[in-house]
Order: structure tokens, then sequence, then C-alpha cells
């Protein structure tokens, strides 16, 4: 058995059972777990987000984009432990890469702050990544998934560039367009976050497979945002997306030329000593 995975059962106590944390009833981890909550005006909203995050996870980090709410307000009551971060500069990937920064957590798991993904479904993220996967990819359109918040446009829009992405960088992604992912800490050592904007998943789901990552796709159900109004734009953003795509270089050769490690290794690589 890997020194990351331990059972939980009833009748067994785990010699470090002070440094495992339960997550399901067949599951403790050792792993500490950060999630990074990117938000701007989202007071209305956290209350919805925060109810569905397990209260196994180490810490969460709300990265505030400047809010003129009580967002930062609300988060603090909601989780007395939440780590604050004030964003520096302005976009998605800005406030991403200002979570990760913050992060102590060896697996970091990305939730938007609209209500409209489920934290229960963590659980299923984490278990991926240490069963073998680097990178957790949720997807609404993987058998199991949906989205109650996707126009025609935007759902033709993302299939198109996820065929695109597919067919250039040779993955296998059923979604492209999607905020909610987990991964090992180690993987930010090789993947640049160089973009500021709603591309950067996209940028994010490119480069884990340039570098060779172990993909694994995790069904996911996209509910409505319970308040407010998103800041996304379905045609500017898309060209955004495009334009990331396109100034990727494919290296399809390589990777078919690189040996594929071990499940174990991927999971050994990101535990806790």
């Amino acid at each position: 058995m890997s020194s990351v995975l331990q059972p939980a059962t009833e009748d067994q106590d785990p010699p470090a059972a002070r440094t495992y944390r339960p997550v399901s009833t067949h599951l403790a981890i050792a792993p500490p777990v950060s999630v990074v909550i990117p938000a701007m005006n989202e007071a209305e909203n956290l209350p919805y987000v925060f109810k569905t995050l397990p209260d196994w996870v180490h810490e969460v980090v709300l990265v505030d984009g400047n809010s003129t709410d009580d967002t930062v307000g609300v988060a603090r009551e909601l989780w007395p432990g939440v780590k604050v971060v004030g964003q520096r500069g302005k976009g998605k990937g800005d406030a991403l890469r200002s979570g990760f920064e913050a992060c102590t957590g060896d697996i970091i798991v990305m939730v938007d702050a609209d209500g409209s993904a489920d934290g229960n479904e963590i659980v299923s993220y984490v278990s991926a990544l240490v069963s073998g996967a680097d990178f957790a990819k949720g997807s609404r359109f993987a058998n199991g998934g949906g989205t109650d918040d996707m126009t025609f446009i935007r759902m033709l829009g993302n299939r198109v560039l996820c065929a695109v992405v597919n067919r250039k960088f040779g993955a296998r992604y059923t979604d492209l367009c999607y905020g909610y992912n987990t991964f090992w800490r180690h993987c930010l050592d090789r993947i640049d976050l160089d973009c500021t904007g709603f591309e950067v998943e996209t940028l994010m789901n490119i480069r884990v497979v340039k570098a060779g990552f172990k993909v694994q796709e995790i069904p996911s159900h996209e509910y409505l945002r319970i308040h407010g109004t998103s800041n996304l734009r379905a045609v500017r953003d898309g060209l955004r997306v495009l334009r990331v795509i396109l100034g990727e270089r494919s290296n399809r050769r390589a990777l078919r030329r690189r040996p594929r490690p071990s499940p174990l290794l991927g999971a050994v690589r990101g535990k806790v000593s």
C-alpha cells in the first residue's frame, strides 16, 4: 500500500492517525489539501460555497479581487481560519496565481465563488490524485457530469476549442473551459501560468499535457450562479482562449517518445513524509 493511502475502518487505528484526514468511510489521506477561491463581490454567494466544502480540508485561501461588498467579512465569519489574500492585479488568472502562491497544502483545489460548484465533489478529485493522477480535471461533459449554466453558443465554442486542443496537443478532453480542477502542488513547477484572464484554465489544461502529467477527468455538475452576474464574455474570452491555443507549440512527438510514469510514482511524488 502506498504511504499516501490509508483505509479508514472502525476496527483499525493507524499508527500515525493524527497525520491522516478522513475523507470518506473508505479513505483517509496524509497530504494536506488547500482550496483556492478567487472572489470579487461574492458576499451573497459565499454561504452556498462554504457550506459544501468538506471539513477535512487543510486550508481555504480566498483571493479577494478588491471587492466593494463584504466578501472578506463573510468569508471570515463562515470559515474563521480562512486565509485572505489581496489580489495584486486583475483577472482570474492573476487571482489564481496569487492564491497558489499562498497555499501550503500539497494538493490544490480550484473552486469558483459564484456557487456553481459543489464542494462535495472534492473527494472525487482528491481520490484521483492519491490514486496516481497528477491533475484531476473537472468535466461537465464526461459521463455523469452536467451543466445548468451554459448557453448554446458557449457550449458550441467550448466543444470546438476542445477539439482543437485535442488534435493539436494529443489530449482526450471532453471539456476545456471549466474552472473546477485539482492538482499536486509540484505541477506548478512545470506549468508557467503567464496569463491573467479566464483563459487560464485552458492554458493549464494544455500545459499539463505538454508536461507529460497524468490527467484524469472527473465528472462534475455546474449549477447556475446564485447571485450577481458573471464577468465572463463569451466572444471576448473565447477569442482569448483561441489565442492561447494557437500560441502554444505542440510537442506531440516528444510526448509519444516519453515513457509514462507509473501511477505509484505519481502518488509518491506528492506524499507528505
